[in-house]
């Protein structure tokens, strides 16, 4: 929801839940946010972990490494709303399956019995699950992405957690992006220019100079012509 792409905020975002639906009684039990700005990673960023007030199984343990006894002395979801709200509002949000966490956050606004408006009503959302789906004919998980652009490297994720993965998020956002950025052309006043827009050409240009072959040139093209012949060629313009 940025109004200058050269101030564009941007918060990666990542979840960790006690299972995969709010319907079911999951919550959000970690928050993690990297800010960026103009593509540039700022060094903020939002970090809490939450008491879902809901005992978890082993199986969902295992994904992100925390346990029901270090969640259970850490603040509930409504105690820390108003800081997330406050850090998040206004920002284009980038999530990987934004639908999986936007579900999760809209259910705890709801519950809060606040009034509160959903995600999508005071930030903008990017889902690059969705964009990995467009560059390369379908949907691609983080580790994926991460390993084709090459930044797995950069973040150590022997758990899952909600920060380490937005932080990961923002490396390949950064790379998934780069072709978006070159393209974001300046013309000579510094104006920016649509890089699809139809640029015309001055009619009081100097027009390009005609540089023809000359006689040796000329025969040294055709003998080359011939060799091509010889093994079996044909230049594309002759098929």
């Amino acid at each position: 929801m940025a109004t200058d792409n050269s101030e564009q905020r941007l918060i990666i975002l990542d979840t960790e839940t006690t299972g995969i639906n709010p319907r079911e009684g999951h919550r959000i039990v970690e928050i993690g946010c990297v800010e960026m700005i103009n593509r540039q990673l700022t060094g903020r960023r939002y970090h809490v972990y939450i008491n879902p007030l809901f005992e978890m199984e082993q199986e969902v343990i295992n994904i992100h490494g925390l346990t029901n006894e270090f969640l259970r002395d850490k603040p509930l979801f409504g105690e820390i709303a108003d800081d997330f709200i406050n850090f998040i509002r206004g920002a284009e949000l980038v999530i990987h399956n934004a639908k999986f966490d936007i579900g999760f956050m809209n259910n705890e606004f709801s519950l809060l019995n606040r009034g509160l408006q959903k995600t999508e009503e005071f930030c903008t959302v990017t889902d690059t699950l969705k964009v990995s789906k467009d560059e390369f004919g379908s949907p691609k998980t983080l580790d994926f992405l991460a390993r084709h652009y090459r930044v797995d490297k950069l973040v150590d994720r022997t758990y899952h957690g909600a920060l380490i993965d937005a932080q990961l998020l923002a490396f390949v956002y950064i790379e998934m992006t780069r072709k978006q950025e070159a393209l974001n052309l300046t013309s000579g006043d510094g104006d920016n220019v649509n890089a699809n827009a139809i640029r015309r050409l001055n009619e009081n240009r100097d027009s390009l100079p005609i540089i023809y072959a000359n006689t040796e040139q000329m025969a040294a093209h055709e003998q080359r012509l011939q060799v091509i012949a010889k093994e079996g060629g044909t230049p594309l313009w002759k098929n």
